[in-house]
């Protein structure tokens, strides 16, 4: 679904950090062989570096080091990048215990001298959770019927790229779309008819939207709602435009569908939730506008007036 999400299993990567070269090369080689991605780090300070630049999955970390010790690297870690897991290797046992770094936020702790076997076993104990983890995040965010996000998710996504637009200052736009007569074909054709015609909507929304650009979801019921971001008014009704000629390319007889369209405003200091709350009964009111008066071509535009 966005960039935060866990990258597929293949593309696990790990990031080493230790000060010493013949450790560093040590498990380098042996991360290599379990048929991991790895790069490399020389203390705290360059694996920050490291890990703000790419993404990685896993640190493995010494705790001894000069500019940024290891404690410090896994503080900032579970500040700044909660989602990577930090597996701590240290040879002083008696001066940070297991609990002190699980308490720290270590998803793991090994005592040097360690042996390859170990190693592997909590990674792959990790990456186990991992993939859980993400099954887990897609029943809670996914519509089973259409394989689109849900209004759950609707409502965390609209924050966030809210808040990305307007600290970078780009366009953000909510189109909500319904079919129009859809009880009518439910009725005459049967529920399973009703299915597919939700399915077959929901396939058309991710093909004309831009992955990891724009964010399709069913809001519920036959109304779906889609997430614009960095483009023009102009662009978002294009978009909204092929949406409804893709679906008129469909036989589903009787039917059609209708969008409105409502542009996000600046916003001022905390006032987030009236500015969200406002953002979608625009969006929404503009759907009811197109769906009773066919003059404006079932695409109703809400957008800001010019500066």
């Amino acid at each position: 679904m966005d960039k935060q999400a866990s990258p597929p299993d293949n593309q696990e990567k790990i990031l080493i950090v230790d000060d010493d070269p013949t450790i560093l090369d040590l498990l380098a080689n042996y991360i290599e062989f379990f048929g991991f991605q790895h790069d490399t780090a020389r203390d705290g300070v360059e694996a920050l570096e490291k890990i703000g630049a790419d993404r990685f999955t896993v640190v493995l970390t010494d705790i001894m080091m000069p500019r940024l010790d290891g404690m410090q690297l896994l503080k900032k870690i579970k500040e700044d990048h909660h989602r990577i897991d930090v597996i701590v290797i240290t040879g002083y046992a008696s001066t940070f215990s297991y609990t002190d770094v699980i308490r720290a936020g270590a998803s793991d702790f090994i005592s040097k001298p360690f042996n390859a076997d170990e190693l592997e076993a909590k990674l792959n104990r990790i990456f186990r959770e991992r993939r859980l983890l993400r099954q887990l995040e897609r029943h809670s965010n996914i519509d089973a019927l259409t394989d689109l996000y849900n209004r759950r998710h609707f409502d965390t996504k609209l924050r966030q790229e809210a808040q990305r637009a307007q600290r970078q200052g780009y366009p953000i736009f909510v189109a909500m779309l319904d079919i129009d007569k859809f009880k009518g074909y439910n009725d005459k054709y049967g529920h399973q008819a009703g299915d597919r015609l939700l399915q077959s909507l929901g396939s058309i929304l991710r093909h004309c939207v831009r992955e990891h650009v724009d964010w399709a979801f069913r809001y519920g019921g036959d109304e779906f709602s889609i997430i614009l971001t960095q483009l023009t008014a102009e662009q978002a009704v294009l978009t909204a435009d092929r949406i409804r000629k893709k679906y008129q390319q469909e036989d589903f007889p009787g039917t059609g569908i209708s969008l409105g369209i409502a542009q996000m405003p600046p916003v001022e200091g905390d006032h987030w939730e009236e500015a969200l709350t406002d953002l979608v009964a625009r969006a929404d009111r503009a759907l009811y506008t197109a769906k009773r008066d066919e003059a404006h071509g079932h695409i109703v535009l809400d957008a800001l007036p010019a500066a």
